[in-house]
């Protein structure tokens, strides 16, 4: 898959799951497995709030690890 497509793929996420990427802050040290991961795991609509908490729970599992 190309970056270009995988950018998108991205973009349809968030947006799947009602989060404008556009708000998040570029200053976020979070890979991007760490934020499909968060993604995936939400339903249709979940919101700005549930996506962050979960990235939180991503993130800090994987530092658990």
């Amino acid at each position: 898959m190309s970056q270009e497509e995988r950018f998108e793929q991205l973009l349809r996420e968030f947006e799947r799951v009602g989060v404008d990427p556009n708000a998040l802050s570029a200053g976020l040290a979070v890979s991007e497995e760490d934020v499909r991961r968060a993604l995936a795991a939400l339903p249709d609509g979940a919101g700005p709030a549930a996506f962050l908490s979960r990235l939180r729970v991503v993130m800090t599992h994987q530092t658990k690890q």
